[in-house]
């Protein structure tokens, strides 16, 4: 009997649980235990999930009770020239998807973007967010917490730096409901995502904020963060980063190369991605903005829950006299370019081939960049997906990919 067996007939015997497996075995071992468990209790044959590219003791840091890995194809568009604050020159962007004819479609507004001489993208806020909320006696009691803050941002901050090497505090703004006191921290966290880095450090200052005012803290996220859920706050204020990425394509690209017009593009994007949105109460008024981000931050190492953010997107588009301009701001995208997942090697080769692997020169400008790119990215695929619908090809363009 081999050693992963004994620890898999251990669990079904009820010595051990699933997540003690490590304290027995090494990485690889537990996680083959777990496998020969599940094909034991469940009938699955999980070959093809045991086969991986790392080390399993390397993705702890990202995952208990591991089996396996989830493997997901990627693909490459570009080349995309993007002149940004922090990007420059041609990339080609990793995406991961299972979605056919995804990148197909991506690819052709990237080779519109690149025939009009590029993207022009910009970082326009940065700011990891998180948001706890207290308990207060009345309104009163809300009140002069809210002042005192107001007062005090610097002693909050000066606890709340105390964690960590890289984050600072920019700002804390209180909102009041009743006997609840929420307190919206926001930290630059360089080229980290920062999520983790965020809600620490404003653990040490809810210490500073509960030993100096009434205020009792209830918990350390009250929502008003927002992570991993759709919030206009987010739409308004922002969270991570805050990106633009436009660009002006001449009428006769638009013909030649998307096969519409820059009138029926504009007239799309108006009543589909404006009314339509509009419509329906939705906080993202695009196309498909969700689409790229997701397949990036899989290929990237980035947190694919907050794809939920990172779909909070307008798309604008204007026939101009000389050419179709088109844009996408997206409110709040969270990304990094270290920790998290971006240390997996799949992941860390995909930010190599995008060239903003690890810490940025100066700490936070790979972090821009792979915001501006994921831009740059998004709007290629709002741009192909806006011109398929004008001219009635969307249809058959995924018949035609047999998808």
């Amino acid at each position: 009997m081999t050693d992963a067996e004994t620890l898999a007939e251990r669990v079904q015997n009820g010595e051990l649980r699933l997540y003690e497996l490590e304290d027995h075995a090494d990485a690889e071992t537990a996680a083959a235990a777990r496998r020969q468990l599940l094909a034991e209790e469940v009938g699955a044959d999980l070959e093809t999930v045991g086969e991986y590219a790392f080390d399993a003791a390397d993705a702890e840091p990202n995952i208990e009770n591991m089996v396996g890995a989830a493997q997901i194809p990627m693909g490459v568009v570009g080349p995309l020239p993007v002149d940004g604050g922090a990007a420059d020159g041609e990339h080609y962007l990793p995406l991961a998807t299972t979605e056919g004819a995804l990148l197909a479609s991506v690819n052709r507004g990237v080779s519109t973007i690149r025939k009009a001489g590029g993207a022009t993208a910009r970082v326009l806020k940065n700011g990891m967010t998180r948001a706890p909320v207290f308990r207060v006696d009345d309104v009163a009691e809300a009140g002069e917490v809210s002042a005192w803050v107001r007062d005090h941002v610097d002693e909050l901050a000066a606890a709340a730096e105390s964690t960590t090497s890289h984050g600072e505090l920019q700002d804390v703004t209180p909102y009041v409901v009743g006997d609840s006191v929420f307190l919206r921290f926001a930290y630059d966290t360089k080229d980290a995502m920062g999520m983790n880095m965020a809600t620490i450090a404003t653990e040490a200052a809810c210490d500073v904020v509960e030993s100096e005012t009434p205020a009792d803290l209830v918990a350390l996220s009250g929502n008003l963060c927002s992570d991993k859920k759709p919030a206009a706050i987010n739409a308004v204020e922002g969270r991570g980063r805050t990106v633009s990425a436009d660009v002006l394509i001449p009428h006769e690209q638009v013909e030649e190369r998307l096969d519409t017009t820059t009138a029926a593009i504009a007239e799309a994007n108006t009543r589909k991605n404006l009314v339509g949105s509009a419509k329906a109460g939705a906080l993202g008024f695009n196309a498909h903005a969700a689409n790229v981000v997701a397949a990036a931050f899989l290929a990237l190492g980035q947190d694919a829950a907050q794809v939920v953010e990172g779909s909070n997107t307008i798309t604008t588009v204007d026939a101009r006299e000389e050419g179709l301009y088109a844009s996408v701001t997206l409110s709040s995208l969270e990304v990094g370019t270290v920790g998290g997942g971006t240390s997996l090697p799949t992941q860390a080769e995909a930010l190599d081939v995008l060239g903003y692997a690890g810490g940025g020169d100066p700490a936070g400008s790979n972090a821009d960049a792979l915001a501006e790119v994921i831009a740059a990215g998004v709007l290629a695929g709002e741009l192909s997906l806006l011109a398929a619908l004008s001219s009635r090809h969307l249809s058959s363009a995924h018949a035609e990919l047999g998808r």
